[in-house]
């Protein structure tokens, strides 16, 4: 309920507006001051003070918490809901008291249905019915899920994307674009983007809509069925920007189930390319011009392709592959310079689809598109896992930054948008999102608490979150010697933390001191301190000694 359920506000916004607040105002500067008096409710023996915004969030959170605490042991009667929002708030309040009777009618009932996952499981596996559900992210507003343990469907391929997507897409679109304005002074020429399936069947296309807005293009519907019937061309007046040349890295489970979407942003850059505009108001036109020039002195093999290769902005592995290559490559440790990365990228990548080709061999084409990004993009809708949490990331985006970087010669600008509230499409650096996700969990000790109650398993997720650092840091760069030296000290030198691993999973610790050390041996940490660096050979020593005596004793 952080979040709005459709028509039923999320319960921080029903409370922020019942005493007085602009809920998204304070979202959008969690810094800005509080002018006036603080609301008797956020006050208390041992509230903190109110000074910003954030401050008040805070209290709001404190207060839903409080609601939920008091109302749960009676599992939500509706009769103590009125009594307990009064008490919150000084006075009844009907949105209130709405939110919390919907959580009490819907959310709280299925959430105590969580021990139907098992049961499903069990009929499943003896061949039995399980009933349907609809798929989503519960954390993105879309309680409807619920109750989890379902047989999941998912979505209608030719609804997407869908009228609300195309509102977060062109949201997301906006602020990447003005992101880009507000620090370079210009638009972009060409913005990469990672597309996958999962995401698309969680928004419903926001990915996909992304790409038509920035291309300037929009959907239409139909009116009886909301499926996608065809496209329209957006006026350069009425877009009030240049076209945004894009080019598109898919998944191989987004090939699968869903070439209609590859067909329809194919057909987007061949509508875009056919507007009689100038270049400047065109980068679609204006990079297929230049194509022409280059082609018409290159006699170098292009694709065999039976449309037309200049129009190629779709590109992933070979059909009946998937994956990047790149967590292969960093796990064999085979690959020395940036353009090792990029040229496994690039094999795994270079298949350009469309709608006359599918998965056609084009490598010429894939280098020429990655060559003239500007902003590698990647978009997460949700809140359930992060950019340290799979390799996946780091092999389909870092992949990306390391084959601009490699062709170009230079950084694209990296770009994370995040929809996980919908209603509040964000755009951040990339750095700017490893360092929140490094701060708020990577080295949060409640998360690492709780790794450590899953014994030899959990272990295995200390040293993948490690693995995956190592690997964007490797293709896009993105990690700072502070964060090595704060994995060091929490992961490896921590005596709680090394008890932890030599109980429950020795090898995990040594691939965690294995990694850092490859990082010092490739100048990825710069500046590591010498005495931590002797303690790391020290630890890797100890627990090869350690290892290769277990395995002895096990042998005997």
């Amino acid at each position: 309920t952080r979040l709005d359920n459709g028509p039923v506000p999320s319960l921080r916004r029903a409370l922020a507006e019942a005493l007085g607040y602009d809920y998204y105002a304070l979202l959008a500067n969690p810094a800005s001051p509080v002018n006036g008096s603080t609301p008797a409710a956020l006050r208390g023996a041992d509230a903190a003070p109110i000074r910003n915004a954030g401050d008040v969030i805070e209290a709001l959170e404190g207060l839903c918490q409080r609601a939920y605490e008091q109302l749960c042991p009676d599992a939500f009667a509706a009769h103590r809901i009125p009594n307990v929002v009064a008490a919150l708030l000084g006075k009844a309040d009907r949105p209130t008291e709405n939110v919390l009777s919907y959580v009490g009618r819907h959310i709280y009932p299925s959430l105590l249905r969580t021990t139907d996952e098992i049961d499903n499981l069990l009929r499943g596996l003896e061949g039995r019915f399980i009933p349907p559900g609809p798929s989503g992210a519960p954390t993105r507003g879309m309680v409807n899920v619920l109750p989890t343990g379902r047989n999941f469907y998912s979505v209608d391929p030719r609804a997407l994307p869908s009228p609300t997507a195309w509102d977060v897409g062109k949201a997301l679109g906006d602020a990447l674009l003005q992101k880009y304005l507000d620090e370079e002074g210009g638009y972009p020429e060409m913005v990469g983007v990672v597309v996958w399936g999962t995401s698309a069947m969680r928004t419903h296309g926001d990915d996909i809509a992304q790409i038509l807005y920035l291309l300037g293009v929009k959907p239409v519907w139909q009116a009886e069925s909301r499926r996608v019937s065809g496209l329209e061309v957006i006026p350069i007046a009425e877009l009030g920007r240049p076209r945004i040349d894009v080019t598109v890295r898919i998944s191989g489970f987004f090939r699968d189930a869903f070439p209609n979407l590859i067909y329809l942003i194919d057909q987007a850059v061949a509508l875009a390319a056919a507007q009689q505009e100038a270049p400047e108001d065109n980068y679609i036109v204006k990079h297929i011009r230049e194509d022409e020039e280059r082609r018409a002195g290159d006699a170098s093999e292009s694709a065999a392709s039976v449309g037309n290769p200049a129009l190629f902005r779709i590109f992933g592995s070979k059909p009946g592959a998937y994956g990047a290559g790149i967590l292969g490559v960093l796990d064999e440790r085979n690959w020395e310079t940036v353009h090792d990365l990029a040229e496994v990228y690039t094999a795994w990548g270079g298949y350009a689809y469309s709608r006359q080709d599918f998965g056609v061999t084009a490598r010429s084409e894939f280098r020429t598109r990655f060559g003239q990004i500007v902003i590698a993009a990647k978009n997460q809708d949700n809140r359930e896992h992060d950019v340290f949490d799979s390799d996946d990331y780091m092999q389909y985006h870092g992949g990306m930054i390391a084959t601009v970087r490699s062709l170009a010669g230079r950084s694209p600008r990296q770009f994370f948008g995040d929809s996980s509230d919908p209603a509040r499409a964000r755009v951040r650096d990339l750095q700017d999102e490893a360092r929140r996700v490094f701060r708020s969990r990577v080295v949060n000790p409640k998360w690492m608490q709780s790794m450590q109650r899953h014994g030899y398993k959990g272990a295995f997720e200390l040293a993948a979150t490690v693995d995956y650092m190592f690997g964007y840091d490797a293709t896009a760069q993105v990690i700072e010697d502070w964060m090595y030296e704060d994995v060091t000290e929490e992961y490896v030198l921590n005596p709680e933390m090394q008890e932890f691993f030599r109980q429950s999973n020795p090898w995990a610790l040594r691939g965690i001191v294995e990694r850092l050390l490859e990082a010092i041996q490739r100048g990825m940490w710069e500046n590591p301190p010498p005495e931590m660096l002797e303690q790391l050979r020290q630890m890797y020593l100890e627990l090869e000694t350690d290892l290769e005596a277990r395995q002895e004793a096990a042998a005997r």
